[in-house]
């Protein structure tokens, strides 16, 4: 309950980091390395987050269905800025 209310206040870095710190084991169980969620953390947080989620008894069947919705919003975040920015320098 309480990442929950993390996700939804300050957003899904900040649960990356505070799962991270509260259970290590955890993540380098299902990552294996430090790069790869360093770098979900900077570019892809809720692929990440999604990630972490389904791969502990390994990505099958409706997993890579939530997968493919989180690297949507994912993407959608950084277009979204692109459409905005544009508007915003037309008016």
């Amino acid at each position: 309950m309480c990442l929950f209310i993390i996700l939804l206040l300050i957003g899904p870095r900040a649960v990356i980091l505070v799962w991270a710190l509260v259970s290590p084991l955890q993540w380098s169980a299902v990552f294996g390395t430090f790069l790869l969620p360093v770098l979900g953390f900077l570019f892809l947080p809720w692929t990440t987050l999604t990630y972490f989620l389904v791969a502990s008894g390994g990505v099958v069947g409706l997993d890579f269905l939530f997968l493919a919705l989180a690297l949507v919003v994912d993407l959608s975040s950084y277009a979204g800025g692109g459409a905005y920015r544009r508007r915003r320098a037309m008016a």
